[in-house]
């Protein structure tokens, strides 16, 4: 028997104030979520068509998920507090990504888009998004291996009222505070974006420095850059993630 979206709400809010050994046999029992070993939940609204979470999960306290259709976790991901992730066919945070604090992961729920976006967001192996940022992924974002959204207050945006274009940052690339990527965007991996720059096209030379507004190529990166993007954004990230 199918419950009633208000009556679904009540069950998971409930459920996500109990301890945690708890309130997992919960969300397996009553709500159909796989949840694997290892993992710990906080004080959460866990509120998703399907859930998947990976062994090691950690979802700190005060986060707020709300109309996903599938929320996936790979191994050792975590969402620390106060995140907001709403809407989206599909929310991927892959093994040992992490978004961290105070940042509003949103697709419109009920768009009027004329260009049938796919409403996905792919957070890469390793990669991490700090604090502050606004995901707009109405259209698909992906986010490569060993990506840092760093600093505060930077926006991705795949939507300009009715059109859409999906936004792509490849592997080992490194995003400075402030800075905004509008629909279509796209960084070519080992680059590093700089902050404040506005970047609304395609980028795609590999290994730049990109910066600007609009942003383009400012120059290749040096060895010494080389090496701070191949750095792990995790430390306990395992080696083998990014090899190949």
């Amino acid at each position: 028997m199918r419950i009633s979206r208000p009556l679904r709400l009540f069950g998971l809010a409930a459920v996500g104030l109990l301890p945690g050994p708890l309130k997992r046999p919960l969300y397996r029992a009553l709500f159909g979520y796989r949840i694997g070993r290892g993992v710990r939940i906080g004080l959460v609204l866990l509120d998703a068509d399907e859930v998947d979470l990976g062994d090691s999960t950690t979802i700190g306290h005060f986060n707020l998920v709300t109309r996903v259709g599938r929320l996936v976790t790979g191994r050792g991901a975590r969402l620390g507090f106060l995140n907001v992730i709403r809407g989206g066919e599909r929310v991927e945070l892959g093994p040992y990504a992490e978004v961290m604090r105070f940042n509003v992961l949103n697709a419109i729920p009920d768009h009027d888009c004329t260009t049938a976006p796919v409403s996905r967001l792919e957070i890469g192996a390793g990669s991490v998004v700090v604090s502050g940022h606004r995901i707009d992924f109405t259209d698909r974002v992906t986010l490569g291996r060993n990506v840092i959204v760093g600093g505060r207050n930077s926006s991705l945006w795949t939507h300009n009222r009715q059109q859409t274009a999906p936004i792509v940052i490849g592997d080992f690339c490194y995003l400075g505070s402030e800075v905004r990527l509008a629909p279509g965007a796209r960084l070519a991996e080992r680059s590093i974006l700089g902050l404040g720059s506005v970047l609304s096209g395609a980028i795609e030379t590999p290994g730049s420095l990109v910066g600007g507004v609009p942003a383009k190529v400012i120059r290749p990166l040096t060895p010494e850059d080389d090496v701070l993007i191949h750095r792990k954004a995790r430390a306990d990230a395992p080696d083998e993630l990014f090899s190949g």
